[in-house]
């Protein structure tokens, strides 16, 4: 398998470019590409059920989407998303929140929703995903 390797900057750039067109509606879209992605991932770390999250977290950072990563039944807490654009006045990673609710979808086979309550985005020390079942 072959991947694509984008940078930090060109990520943003990609953004920009989206929400010049399509204002804050691009966020749902970039919300899909992550649900797209993360399914691939969820697919990877079930291979290992017992130890689904320790595999998830290493993909995540394999994959350059973030530096560390705790996984709890209701919450997961992030440091070093890529997707962080400091000063922002909302939460942007929301790749990553796609990718968090298939990886949660998958490995609870039920349907959750991920909403990012905190963001590094917005001065904060991380960001963090509230999951809850649906």
């Amino acid at each position: 398998m072959r991947f694509v390797k984008l940078n930090q900057v060109e990520l943003h750039k990609v953004n920009d470019l989206y929400e010049g067109v399509m204002s804050h509606a691009c966020h749902g879209l970039f919300f899909k590409e992550g649900s797209v992605v993360g399914s691939d991932m969820a697919e990877e770390a079930l291979k290992d059920r017992a130890h689904f999250h320790d595999r998830a977290a290493e993909i995540l950072k394999e994959r350059g989407w973030i530096e560390s990563v705790t996984f709890r039944d209701q919450e997961v807490s992030v440091k070093g998303s890529i997707e962080v654009v400091p000063g922002s006045d909302i939460p942007t990673c929301h790749r990553l929140r796609g990718i968090l609710r298939e990886l949660y979808e998958r490995f609870k086979g039920t349907r959750v929703k991920c909403t990012e309550e905190v963001c590094a985005s917005q001065n904060q020390p991380e960001c963090r995903f509230r999951i809850e079942e649906m």
